[in-house]
């Protein structure tokens, strides 16, 4: 029983994200991006999207913390800096961010599924970079 709730519950959880993401139009690149562009004719119609996130996850993540206290972490680093700024700008000009790139690429959007390769060589390109500074550290 336990086996299969190990993957069950990730697989209904995975689904309503998805699900989640494709009734908020999180899918829809120029929704995106008109939600990011608030010098024209900005969007604001995402912002209750994550309203909403923000009011299902905020009691969870509340419960968690009281059971598991944060870890402290080190310092911000160069690379977390520059990760964060490509990170930005990929999603501001493609108007994907993973999760609802994979979804649209299961879709068959061919952007996405674009968007899903140059992120996984982004991926490898940074691990690759990155394993070699934690060597010269």
């Amino acid at each position: 029983m336990s086996h299969l709730v190990g993957w069950v519950v990730p697989l209904v959880a995975g689904l309503l994200f998805g699900l989640g993401l494709i009734v908020s139009g999180m899918m829809d690149p120029a929704k995106v991006q008109a939600f990011l562009d608030v010098g024209g004719r900005w969007d604001p119609s995402l912002a209750l999207v994550m309203g909403g996130a923000i009011a299902v996850a905020l009691p969870v993540f509340q419960l968690a913390r009281r059971r598991h206290p944060a870890v402290p972490h080190g310092p911000v680093e160069g690379r977390l800096i520059v990760g964060s700024v490509l990170f930005g700008i990929g999603w501001g000009l493609s108007g994907y961010c993973p999760g609802p790139a994979l979804v649209a690429a299961s879709a068959g959007s061919a952007e996405a599924l674009g968007y899903g390769v140059a992120m996984g060589l982004g991926m490898v390109i940074g691990n690759r970079f990155g394993a070699l500074d934690l060597q010269r550290t």
